[in-house]
């Protein structure tokens, strides 16, 4: 069982990017998805999730109105839109597993509640 985070990268301020949360070994239709970041120096905290069944999301408060998130469950692999980036977005970022009986719901309040993480994908933005 693996989650393989990518599409990181150098971009300018103001500029776009999607990283991609694929996963191998488990069917992630069965899971909310969260994205979360780690910036140097700082506690990892959560971005943006979305519920196993697709119709529930929840921001973190710098996230909402820049950042989407998606899932395609064909592909296994949920993807996370990112605009209108700042330098404060600058971090590793990391996606994770969460199991709910509520399909639903899904919080990026609280990391621990995460069951598998992949490796992280690097953002850095540049002013």
């Amino acid at each position: 069982v693996q989650l393989q985070a990518s599409g990181g990268g150098l971009v300018q301020s103001g500029g776009s990017l999607r990283l991609s949360c694929a996963a191998s070994g488990i069917n992630l239709d069965d899971y909310a998805i969260g994205w979360f970041r780690q910036a140097p120096g700082l506690e990892r905290e959560g971005v943006l999730c979305i519920s196993s069944s697709g119709n529930a999301r929840s921001y973190a408060g710098s996230a909402k109105g820049r950042f989407t998130i998606s899932r395609d469950n064909a592909k296994n692999t949920v993807y996370l839109q990112m605009s209108g980036l700042r330098s404060e977005d600058t971090g590793v970022y990391y996606c994770g597993l969460d199991k709910h009986d509520n399909i639903d719901y899904c919080q990026v309040v609280a990391d621990k509640y995460y069951k598998l993480w992949g490796q992280g994908t690097l953002v850095t933005v540049s002013s």
